[in-house]
């Protein structure tokens, strides 16, 4: 029986525990998108999570969504990870890169001017996350076939700097409303080519991705992130069951190291279909997880490995405390994202911390 302290193969990787540190974009990368030497000591205060998934990473400057999220398309972003993955394994953690290119969820202004793309012209609800004044995502232009196969190549260029930063591998981000899943949901999905229409046409562009990052990293160090509930950016497939289904039934082929689900438990939930479909990929659960829950998903082999988010942020040693069931930090929501102090985001105390701050009152 599975528990929180469990050892887990990942495909290559070899993870001292099961409890995974989700990725969480926090904004505290350069102009330029350089990883700075506070994320330096951000991921390494969480190194005694069983594996950490870096924040979303874009492949591209055009593939961005939000200000002062890191890339790695640049030399100097290489560098910058270097330090962070460097202080990860001095601590004994594995970090993954999670590959990332939002596609509609844009504006012009994050584009100097351009029209952000996706699968079809079809229009986010809402508004733009973060920018000021406030203004509805704009009407996107579908991506001609020989821009999908250049963003494929983009990717692959990403995996490329990744292993240079020395990454252990990398996880392909494939959820939340983003370009990939831009492209296996019906509601954003309205094309008529190989890439539209039927789920295998659908799904392609997931596979031929993946298939790029295998090419520089061998299945057992590629995973891939999905979000079979479409609860994110104006979303939505008019049979789950079957798109994410077909989706982790070619994964499945291709041995990936490991499938993660953005996906809050309730009788309708995929994600135990979806690993049934895999033919054994290991499945990272995740998303509004208590310490019950994990514990029950561990035991009962309902997934492999089980991931926080928000958790994690505020308690840079949250496996200590889920195997002590310690109490928690609270989290503060203001620093949560976009602000570039060290407020909220590597100021939070750990347990031993707070014993020393006791004993010294």
């Amino acid at each position: 029986m599975a528990e929180l302290n469990t050892p887990l193969k990942l495909g290559a990787l070899k993870l001292k525990n099961r409890v995974i540190m989700a990725p969480l974009t926090r904004s505290r990368a350069t102009d330029d998108r350089v990883p700075t030497p506070m994320m330096v000591e951000y991921y390494a205060q969480r190194a005694s999570a069983g594996l950490i998934i870096s924040e979303a990473t874009v492949i591209s400057e055009e593939a961005n969504g939000y200000r002062n999220t890191p890339g790695l398309f640049t030399e100097a972003q290489v560098e910058g990870w270097k330090l962070v993955t460097n202080a990860v394994h001095e601590k004994g953690g594995l970090i993954v890169a999670q590959l990332w290119h939002v596609g509609r969820v844009s504006d012009p202004e994050l584009l100097n001017g351009e029209t952000p793309v996706s699968a079809s012209s079809v229009q986010q609800a809402g508004h733009v996350s973060l920018l000021r004044p406030k203004r509805p995502y704009v009407l996107p232009r579908p991506l001609e076939i020989a821009e999908i196969h250049a963003i494929t190549e983009q990717y692959k260029q990403a995996a490329i700097r990744a292993k240079e930063a020395g990454f252990d591998g990398v996880e392909l981000h494939g959820a939340n409303g983003y370009l990939i899943d831009q492209f296996l949901q019906t509601k954003t999905n309205k094309r008529e080519d190989e890439y539209g229409g039927s789920v295998e046409n659908r799904v392609r562009f997931l596979l031929e991705v993946v298939d790029a990052l295998i090419d520089v990293w061998g299945a057992d160090r590629v995973g891939v992130h999905l979000a079979p509930r479409g609860d994110e950016h104006d979303m939505g497939d008019d049979d789950p069951r079957e798109t994410f289904g077909y989706a982790m039934e070619q994964l499945g082929k291709r041995k990936i190291a490991f499938f993660f689900t953005r996906e809050y438990l309730a009788e309708d939930s995929i994600s135990e279909y979806m690993k049934q479909r895999s033919d054994g990929v290991p499945y990272i659960a995740n998303m509004r997880l208590s310490r019950e829950d994990a514990i029950e998903l561990l035991a009962s082999g309902k997934a492999d490995a089980v991931s926080f988010g928000k958790a994690y942020i505020a308690n840079p040693d949250l496996y200590e405390r889920l195997l002590q069931d310690a109490s928690l930090n609270e989290l503060r929501l203001e620093n949560m994202i976009g602000s570039q102090t060290a407020e909220g985001y590597i100021d939070y105390p750990t347990l031993a911390e707070l014993k020393v701050l006791s004993t010294i009152e």
